[in-house]
This record gives C-alpha cells, sequence and structure tokens, in this order.
C-alpha cells in the first residue's frame, strides 16, 4: 500500500494517508450488493503515482451473484469513489475473487 497520498493546492497541502484511501476502497467496493472485501487491512492495496491510482483488492462474492456483473460494479464504485472523493485518476481497479459466501 502506498505510504499517502499528497494534494498540493495554492491554499495549503492536504494529506491523505494509505489507511484513509483503503477505507474510501473498501467502502466504495463493498457497496455493490454481493461483495465483501476479505480482511481489509490485508486484501486492498492503493498505489498512487503522478496522480494517477492502481487499486488491487480481493473480495468475497455471495453465492448467486453474476461475477462479471458484480466486478464491473465493484470497479465502476471504486474508481468514482476515488475520482470524487480524492481527485486523482484510477488506472486500473484489479480484483480477485477468492471466496463465496
Amino acid at each position: 500500500m502506498s505510504d499517502q497520498l499528497v494534494i498540493s493546492e495554492p491554499e495549503g497541502t492536504v494529506c491523505v494517508p494509505a489507511a484513509t484511501l483503503a477505507r474510501i476502497v473498501v467502502r466504495a467496493a463493498e457497496r455493490a450488493d454481493g461483495a465483501r472485501v476479505r480482511r481489509p487491512r490485508r486484501n486492498v492495496d492503493v498505489e498512487v503515482v503522478g496522480g494517477r491510482a492502481t487499486v488491487t483488492i480481493r473480495l468475497a462474492a455471495r453465492y448467486g451473484s453474476v461475477l462479471p456483473e458484480l466486478a464491473d460494479e465493484v470497479q465502476g464504485n471504486v474508481a468514482s469513489a476515488l475520482e470524487q472523493m480524492c481527485g486523482v485518476e484510477v488506472g486500473s481497479v484489479d480484483l480477485a475473487i477468492e471466496e463465496l459466501e
């Protein structure tokens, strides 16, 4: 996980710690019905380089979910949340569905 996101503006600097970035990702991912991030501290990686984010998430999915549709929804939710809340461009949201519940 990256150390933090630093946003420099003429008015000052905003620092968003890695744990906060991960929490944004977890909440956005879990807005998708049927998705749960497995052990959020270990299974979320957010790397921001040059204002561009790369996210990796490991998920559990509810049995019966259409997995490609669930993945699309999670990816969209995560990208949208990071773009809106942090002003970063999201290059990719890579996920692995490792468990069914």
